[in-house]
């Protein structure tokens, strides 16, 4: 019989994430998936990143996770949004090529030695009592026959658990178009005693190209200097890219769509599940928002070479014909030939409370979900928990400690904070505003952030590690000698005063002169031969130098007074909460608190405050408790 270290089911983002980090860490992976030729599928838009989305990938590289590197090589067009705010909110996105993206993560895996793969269908998990009377994992269950054994299951159905697709009064079995759904494995669970309940996510049509007349669209091009996500030497900014294009509906695109109301599945009550409140359907968006005459409608590539085109915003899951009436009504779709009509899915998810922080499930032993199973909505996120778990099950599986992310140290740590301590009853999506330490959490600094702590567990590659080290060095290098170096009134201010800055009486020292919202480092630069020079000593990194020296010095206070509060109230997060605290029988404790308490089970102090419904009586109770 075969055995594995670790079997990941699934090769969706999470699964891809999860099957990688586990094998370069050392674990011999088996990755199953019911299509071998749709591994790494972009389900919904080409497109990674966007507002928090961006900072999550850019974790992911900075951990040693493909999604960066696999994002750059198929980068069709490159855009860091909110440019006009401050930088914790800066977030990049790229407009992906789908095939090219979906081709480039499977070479990857190819690539990796220790990830074998099987195009199969898992229909159970193999469960058997420890010497503790614990259910633990020893294998799965395949829908040819096969029982393949291994110490840890990571589940990352996406959409596929008991999916049905909708388009008007049409229901089809599938998590996908063209692709089947998956049977077995949530009644298996249910009976080990874990709760399920149902979500719906939703795709709009895709428009052939050819069709369109982009005269009458606003185009929106990539940004003149494009970047990248991955922190790595492995990939370079794109040289070329497509340009994407906005139109908008009108209130006789609404009024066609309002006529199919009566054979939505999602206003007839077909669909039960809860979709996507910050990515809803056109129809959702018409009848929440009614008073509203036009909605934004991006019209995206899916790639370099193919005319199939992405319709963003117009999700929908309305009967075909009442898709195409209104679509040829947006401006410049007059004559728009549809090449797949937009469907809604829903499936089944497991509410996050039921899992750790290191994504392993209370209930089973080497059981690990990640991605939409835990009910979040989007490429990143799932991404990410697919990183996390497949970290986990490998420092499981060798006895090592866990690899947790706090909320100060990563937006991934606040994702999965998120889903353990408060649940979710809609498909949850990262923000910026999640993040109470976003100044800390900027993309910009993911790598100082977490290389090193990825380095330590043996995934992130000294040629990382090193990179980060001479990035550091470079920073404080360079902001020692802006620190260090004077300029008199009469060199500055001729360079300073036509940029709209006041004139300065009185030599100064540099770092005091880039504090100021006009000036840049590139100015501060033209005024010294010395910084110039020294600049030009940094090589590749010089940019990322520049402008990670310039965020801490222009907002030094604001970060270091988050890193204070991050302190203050990381001193809860040591607190720990043993596993058999007796919630139940501490009767100062609310009710709620009682409930919820011995429902979600906290490890810490700090989990547990953050919990909703937990007062802060009730985490005075605790600390009574624990005698602190």
């Amino acid at each position: 019989m075969e055995q594995y270290d670790i079997i990941v089911v699934g090769a969706g983002h999470a699964g891809c994430e999860a099957a990688a980090a586990a094998a370069n860490m050392g674990s011999t992976v088996l990755l199953i998936t019911m299509n071998m030729g749709v591994i790494a599928q972009m389900s919904c838009n080409p497109a990674m990143g966007g507002v928090g989305k961006g900072q999550i990938v850019r974790e992911i590289d900075a951990l040693g996770g493909g999604s960066g590197i696999v994002s750059d090589i198929s980068t069709v067009q490159f855009r860091m949004l909110n440019k006009s705010k401050g930088p914790a909110m800066w977030s990049p996105r790229t407009q992906n090529d789908r095939q090219l993206f979906a081709h480039t993560w499977r070479e990857k895996l190819e690539g990796i030695h220790n990830v074998h793969f099987r195009q199969d269908t898992v229909v159970g998990i193999v469960v058997k009592n420890n010497t503790d009377g614990k259910a633990c994992i020893t294998g799965v269950t395949t829908g040819t026959g096969n029982t393949v054994n291994c110490q840890a299951v990571i589940l990352t159905n996406g959409t596929f658990l008991s999916a049905v697709m909708h388009i008007g009064e049409k229901q089809f079995g599938g998590g996908r178009a063209g692709e089947k759904a998956a049977h077995g494995i949530t009644t298996q669970l249910a009976e080990l005693g874990f709760v399920s309940g149902r979500m719906k996510t939703g795709t709009p049509p895709r428009v052939d190209g050819r069709s369109i007349d982009y005269t009458k669209l606003e185009e929106q091009k990539g940004d003149e200097n494009p970047g990248k996500f991955s922190f790595s030497d492995e990939t370079s900014p794109p040289r070329k890219q497509l340009s994407c294009f906005i139109t908008h509906t009108s209130t006789e695109v609404h009024d066609i769509l309002r006529s199919g109301f009566d054979r939505s599945p999602m206003f007839s009550g077909r669909i039960q599940g809860q979709g996507p409140r910050y990515c809803p359907s056109i129809e959702d968006k018409i009848n929440r928002f009614a008073d509203k005459e036009s909605h934004q409608i991006f019209v995206e590539p899916e790639g370099w070479n193919t005319v199939e085109t992405y319709i963003n915003g117009f999700s929908t899951s309305l009967p075909e014909e009442v898709q195409t009436k209104a679509l040829r009504k947006l401006p410049g779709f007059s004559n728009a030939r549809i090449f797949r009509p937009g469907y809604a899915v829903e499936y089944d998810y497991f509410p996050p409370t039921q899992i750790k922080h290191t994504l392993e499930t209370k209930l089973v032993q080497g059981l690990y979900f990640a991605g939409q199973i835990n009910g979040t909505t989007g490429y990143e996120e799932a991404a990410c928990q697919g990183l996390m778990a497949g970290i986990n099950a490998h420092l499981k599986i060798q006895d090592m400690n866990e690899f947790v992310l706090g909320r100060d140290q990563a937006y991934i740590g606040v994702l999965i904070d998120d889903l353990i301590t408060k649940g979710t009853e809609e498909p949850y999506r990262m923000f910026t505003s999640r993040a109470e330490f976003r100044i800390l959490l900027r993309q910009d600094n993911a790598d100082q952030r977490l290389t090193p702590l990825s380095h330590k567990i043996g995934l992130a590659s000294d040629s990382r590690l090193l990179r980060v080290q001479q990035k550091t060095k470079f920073s404080a290098n360079l902001a020692q000698a802006l620190r260090s170096e004077s300029i008199d009134p009469e060199t500055a201010n001729q360079a300073i005063v036509p940029r709209g800055t006041e004139a300065i009486k009185q030599k100064v020292k540099l770092s005091s002169l880039l504090l100021r919202p006009q000036l840049g480092l590139a100015e501060i630069a033209s005024l010294s031969p010395t910084i110039s020079h020294l600049t030009q000593d940094f090589g590749p990194l010089q940019n990322e130098v520049e402008e990670q020296v310039e965020i801490q010095m222009k907002y030094e206070g604001y970060i270091q007074k988050e890193r204070d509060l991050a302190d203050r109230i990381t001193r809860l997060e040591n607190v720990a909460l043993p596993l058999d605290m007796p919630y139940t029988k501490l009767n100062s404790l609310s009710m709620e608190a009682r409930q919820k308490l011995t429902n979600i089970q906290p490890s810490t102090l700090g989990q547990a405050a953050r919990i909703s419904g937990i007062s802060p009586a009730d985490i005075s109770v605790l600390l009574v408790y624990l005698g602190r």
